[in-house]
């Protein structure tokens, strides 16, 4: 479109008409400048947001411990890592261990256990190792130093940033669809162009330099100037509006592709959830009680304070300030240490002493401390029920202990399955009292047995109170739902199923049999669209999924926050970053950025992507439909072979192209969604932005009947000033006659635009449903384009510009209904394609309605 522009400049000003070719050059330069800015300012709202990498990490050198710039790491350093940290190179443990929260690289939300202790030679893929920290990576309890072998762009944070960097971007459905529509408008103006040069000179008798100034007029009209900047600024209110709704888009044209979006690939941790543990339900065997955080504490027993004290004994993690608003450690230790709260029992409470501790073991899948109390000598345990229960002999029931039995374990493994099932991660609790205190301390063999089960808690990343609404939302677009997560999927489908994905049946697929799938398998799969969770996805998988979806014919939107999320963050049409968690390198791949990390904002990204699509589809009927009238007029000058003066000059089809009409476009683009728009399927992708009934509203219903007024009015004016047919108004009485007339053309096209402004609110709908005055912003350009055609007709200087004279009382007269029956052929068109449609929905219903009649008779049941 630019292109074209240029071209139309470029003739204006060989053809010696400079002031044209100045206004054209300018709607492109700043409709340039303004597309730069406002990307340009997305871009910098994004790098304001990069704090997630350190800046210096802790070496050895020289015997000392120091902070440098992590810039300055190189491999053979000795790093110290301490809880708290952000790990700045790959490294491996060389003393100590640490519990690392991997989830940026792995999107795996539980904390691992990695120890210099471990086997640094076995066959595990690297991210397994359980002798390696990773670069970007938090550590988030215990303490170490590694020795570095791989800094920047070499180390695991940096393949996936350069294989992110590896994918290429394809244009948005929008620039592909306006470059079309470019297209189609340069044949159309170029063909009517040069097509006029012949009739000009061999039927009008025009010089050739008269006649190529009119074939410019030609090409002038058919462009519609104030397209583009219209479109761009349509698209920096979507930006905008996004903004305040907490999401960041970094490129405009995007807005629109979110409305076209028909499969949304959701990550789970921090998306659909929370990102903070919680403690759902609780257990003792004090009365076989199910008790749940809210209850009065008053109905807990001796075990759940035993539960308590255990739960804040075996734990890293502390909570601080009032109500624990402070948190640090890992979010399974404080949701139990939150239970603990409600249940009395505080760090400040315990009259402890750590006297030593067993880690987290992945195999074990356990943890224990041993504290000095001011009773003994006490171990506490937390881990995986099937794991604490195998090491239990007795159970806490109300004020005493008693063998554990047969029954009880029964009991435990059913509430521990039931919740497990929905999806729910439980942990069991319990202690040993009386354990030997020996030098060095008691082996973890010795120590973890004989132990005394307190209770069992199911916790659980809550879902964020708006996703199920923003779900159902989704649905009634037609949009499909794929949850694409790095944790289990039994918990991934437990939270999908609770937010309302895949209510009619869902698929789990883990990451193990995803590699295992063939194309035409995954292909198959995706394309039946019900809705699946894929678990233990990988950085490839998600990138192989993202890459399926497109080659089904979808728009799909990513969402991630980890390193591992960016390849296919950049690959799908939008990729989608977390602005609290997320890393910067998924910010930096990602097309929109999500401030609030709430997955119901993607929601209102899609319905703002499809109100300004719909908006820019209503001020292209708007623009398209003034082309007929500033076009017909000069397609009569060459048929009548120059007999019938032209109605138009350049000047004025300027005026009205890139001043009357360009103002009210705008307000088109702020227009509020129709009714009905979320509950549309999403369009196809390559679905023409200009469709056949557009065109046919635009250039035959609005234009068509403007073109029939504005020359109506043109030659009544030229034959009431005593012009006949073929006469010369090039001198004389009768060129003060023709100035007459072709102003009262340009009036004529801005009355007609009022009521094609009005018409173009809607596609569907009629005016009144929606409200004549609800778009104030439109209001105030109809009032403009107003005061500004005044100007332009009464204002001396500016007649001389635009070659126009006041017209008669009289004529003015003529031009107040012209609004109205503009408008009126335009309701009446949407009344009949109303009507239409409501026979094809009646007539699907009773279709429907006589197949379940039939079923119901299959089944033997009758209206009866």
């Amino acid at each position: 479109m630019a292109l074209l522009l240029w071209v139309a400049a470029m003739l204006a000003f060989a053809t010696g008409t400079a002031v044209l070719a100045v206004a054209i050059v300018a709607v492109v330069v700043m409709n340039a400048l303004f597309a730069f800015f406002q990307e340009r300012h997305a871009e910098h709202a994004v790098e304001a947001m990069s704090t997630y990498l350190p800046v210096q990490a802790r070496v050895l050198r020289e015997g000392a411990e120091v902070l440098v710039d992590a810039t300055r790491l190189v491999p053979g350093d000795v790093m110290v890592v301490r809880e708290g940290d952000r790990v700045s190179a790959d490294a491996r443990l060389v003393s100590g261990s640490v519990e690392m929260d991997n989830s940026m690289l792995t999107g795996e939300s539980l904390p691992v256990f990695r120890s210099a202790e471990d086997n640094p030679y076995a066959k595990v893929p690297l991210l397994q190792a359980r002798d390696v920290v990773f670069s970007g990576t938090g550590c988030i309890g215990g303490g170490a130093t590694a020795l570095v072998y791989a800094t920047g762009m070499r180390t695991e944070l940096g393949r996936i940033a350069a294989l992110s960097q590896r994918v290429g971007k394809d244009i948005s459905p929008l620039e592909r669809q306006v470059t079309r529509v470019a297209r189609l408008i340069a044949v159309v103006a170029v063909a009517m162009g040069a097509t006029f040069i012949p009739v000009g000179m061999l039927l009008g008798g025009l010089a050739f330099g008269d006649t190529l100034n009119f074939a410019i007029g030609l090409l002038v009209a058919n462009v519609p100037e104030g397209l583009l900047p219209t479109i761009t600024l349509a698209l920096a209110v979507g930006v905008r509006v996004l903004a305040r709704r907490g999401a960041l888009v970094k490129r405009i044209s995007a807005v629109e592709t979110l409305g076209s979006t028909s499969v949304i690939c959701t990550d789970k941790t921090g998306t659909l959830t929370m990102n903070r543990m919680q403690v759902s339900n609780f257990w003792t065997a004090d009365g076989g009680q199910h008790v749940r955080p809210g209850m009065p504490s008053a109905v807990l027993g001796s075990a759940a304070g035993r539960f308590a004290v255990a739960s804040v004994a075996c734990s890293n993690s502390r909570l601080e300030g009032p109500s624990g608003a402070k948190e640090t450690g890992d979010p399974t230790e404080l949701a139990l240490l939150h239970l603990a709260d409600f249940l009395g029992t505080t760090v400040d409470d315990l009259d402890s002493e750590r006297l030593s501790q067993f880690h987290f073991d992945p195999v074990l899948r356990r943890m224990s401390t041993v504290d000095r109390t001011g009773s003994g000598t006490v171990l506490h345990s937390k881990g995986a029920p099937e794991e604490i229960l195998a090491l239990c002999t007795r159970i806490a029931v109300a004020r005493t202990d008693r063998p554990l039995t047969e029954e009880d374990r029964r009991t435990i493994a059913a509430v521990v399955d039931h919740w497990a099932v929905q999806g729910l991660r439980v942990l069991a609790v319990a202690d040993r009292p009386q354990v030997a205190c020996t030098t060095p301390g008691p082996s973890r063999e010795e120590a973890e047995k004989n132990l005394t089960f307190l209770g069992v808690a199911a916790m659980m990343d809550p879902p964020r109170p708006q996703v199920v609404e923003a779900v159902a939302q989704c649905h009634t677009a037609g949009i499909q739902l794929i949850v694409v997560t790095g944790d289990n999927g039994l918990t991934a489908a437990g939270i999908a199923r609770l937010v309302g994905i895949g209510t009619n049946g869902l698929q789990v697929i883990n990451g193990n049999d995803l590699d295992r799938m063939s194309e035409a398998e995954l292909d198959r799969l995706l394309g039946a669209g019900e809705e699946i969770v894929f678990a233990r996805s990988s950085p490839e998988a998600k990138l192989r999924i993202a890459d399926a979806l497109q080659d089904l014919g979808h728009v799909v939107a990513m969402t991630g926050d980890g390193v591992n999320d960016a390849p296919a963050l950049r690959r799908a049409d939008i990729g989608v970053a977390m602005g609290k968690s997320g890393t910067e390198v998924a910010r930096e791949a990602a097309t929109m950025v999500l401030t609030d990390d709430d997955f119901s904002s993607i929601v209102s990204a899609v319905e703002a992507g499809r109100r300004v699509y719909d908006n820019v589809r209503k001020f292209i009927v708007y623009i398209f439909a003034h082309a007929t009238p500033e076009v017909i007029p000069f397609l009569i000058y060459a048929a009548s072979g120059g007999q019938i003066p032209l109605p138009l000059t350049v000047m004025q089809i300027l005026a009205i192209d890139l001043f009357t009409e360009t103002l009210p476009a705008l307000a088109l683009g702020r227009e509020a969604p129709e009714p009905g728009l979320m509950k549309r399927p999403p369009r196809p992708p390559r679905e023409n932005v200009i469709s056949t009934l557009m065109l046919v509203r635009a250039w035959v219903v609005l234009g068509g009947v403007s073109a029939l007024l504005v020359t109506g009015v043109f030659l009544m004016t030229l034959i009431a000033g005593g012009w006949t047919f073929g006469a010369d108004v090039g001198t004389g009485h009768l060129y003060l006659v023709w100035q007459q007339a072709t102003t009262m053309t340009f009036l004529g096209i801005v009355a007609c635009q009022l009521g094609t402004a009005m018409a173009a609110r809607t596609h569907t709908v009629s005016l009144f449903r929606i409200g004549l005055t609800t778009n104030r912003l439109l209001l105030w350009g109809i009032a403009f384009e107003l005061v500004f055609a005044a100007g332009i007709v009464f204002i001396a200087p500016l007649q001389a510009i635009f070659g126009t004279t006041v017209p008669e009382p009289w004529q003015l007269a003529l031009l107040l209904p012209f609004p109205f029956l503009v408008w009126g052929s335009d309701e009446l068109l949407k009344y009949t394609l109303r009507r239409r449609n409501d026979k094809k929905e009646n007539a699907a219903k009773a279709v429907m309605s006589v197949d379940d009649r039939s079923r119901a008779s299959g089944c033997g049941i009758t209206d009866r």
